[in-house]
């Protein structure tokens, strides 16, 4: 209606005022769709939920985007020292109109203006976000990935983590070793050479004591039991999973001694290479019983498990050289099916998964 009536007065007698009302009114509409895409960026920029809201941080604390850390801090606690909640009075000079609940408000949005501003690196992102409101999604995640890293340094994580899971080895690998040293205190053998070591020292010779010194029976014999379990674990030599633990195992030792170790390695390595490939010498007796160990995919301690009598048989056998090592494993493969087939338990076994498998339901009648 409003376009309708200008055109009829351009067209009527007045054509002067009709011509300015004609060019007047698009360039008022023009004006004020500019000034709304200009505010757009501000708007947006500004997000509720990020950082200080809708408020800028800079103008929160009263600085300007080039003040120094010092400044941001100077006027930080001023306006802390205004705000806090145990602070503020009602009626104070300046602070007119102000409850405490606003002031609590006020104080907080300060803190997140403050907390926003003294990390750098929360500051090159926030002066990011107002330099460039268009990236609406980026600025969330940015925010979001500051606020959920973990403030803790990760070197301390992975510090505290290594050392955790040394103590948890060191207390599993000890109690084992205490499992171990209980058994064999019950067992004849070792309790018997035992008992015969502590009377030659003269651990078990007992004395006749009088008065307050005489001990009871029970307590006469736990100590013979420490003695004999004190002199087990001194005279025997526990080999594999239940040997005695030592701290240069755990994992963290292992990985402070990791560069020793390597080296080691490297320098064992060139010297296999350069005495037994290029110069072409004899296996000694410990590199025949690592060669033999590697053919049998044994590890080291599982090798060390092993009697002195079976090694010197893997030696005799010559084991290290490929072609025996796999005759000797297919005459230990036929000695086993060998066994597996005479073994009247293995027999039954079968005879069972025969007739009574895991397959298989039967009824037994009473």
């Amino acid at each position: 209606m409003e376009m309708a009536a200008v055109t009829q007065r351009s067209r009527g007698g007045g054509g002067g005022f009709a011509g300015c009302q004609r060019t007047v009114t698009p360039w008022w509409r023009l004006a004020v769709l500019l000034f709304s895409v200009s505010s757009l960026p501000t708007a947006a920029a500004l997000v509720e939920g990020l950082y200080c809201g809708t408020e800028v941080c800079y103008d929160v604390l009263g600085v300007t985007r080039e003040a120094s850390k010092a400044e941001i801090a100077r006027a930080y606690r001023q306006l802390a020292r205004r705000y806090h909640p145990d602070r503020f009075r009602l009626g104070e000079p300046g602070m007119e109109g102000e409850t405490q609940e606003s002031a609590q408000k006020k104080f907080l949005l300060i803190v997140t203006a403050y907390e926003t501003l003294k990390d750098e690196d929360t500051r090159r992102d926030y002066d990011y976000m107002l330099d460039h409101p268009e990236e609406y999604y980026q600025h969330y995640y940015a925010y979001y990935r500051r606020q959920l890293t973990p403030k803790v340094d990760v070197r301390v994580v992975i510090l505290v983590t290594i050392c955790a899971i040394s103590i948890f080895q060191y207390y599993s690998w000890h109690s084992s070793y205490n499992e171990a040293i209980n058994y064999l205190v019950t067992v004849p053998k070792y309790r018997i050479q035992a008992t015969e070591i502590a009377k030659k020292q003269g651990l078990l010779n007992r004395t006749k004591e009088k008065g307050k010194n005489r001990r009871s029976k029970e307590e006469i014999r736990e100590q013979e039991e420490e003695v004999i379990r004190d002199i087990i674990k001194t005279k025997i030599d526990i080999k594999g999973g239940y040997q005695k633990p030592n701290l240069s195992d755990i994992l963290l030792c292992q990985i402070v001694l990791f560069p020793y170790y390597l080296t080691n390695y490297i320098t064992w390595y060139v010297s296999w290479i350069y005495r037994f490939t290029i110069c072409r010498e004899e296996y000694g007796s410990e590199e025949k019983l690592y060669i033999i160990r590697r053919n049998m995919k044994m590890s080291q301690s599982q090798f060390d498990s092993v009697d002195e009598n079976t090694r010197q048989s893997f030696l005799e056998k010559q084991l290290w050289i490929k072609e025996n090592y796999e005759v000797y494993r297919k005459e230990q493969e036929e000695e086993m099916k060998i066994k597996m087939a005479t073994d009247p338990r293995m027999k039954r076994y079968r005879r069972w998964m025969k007739n009574e498998g895991p397959g298989r339901l039967t009824f037994i009648d009473d």
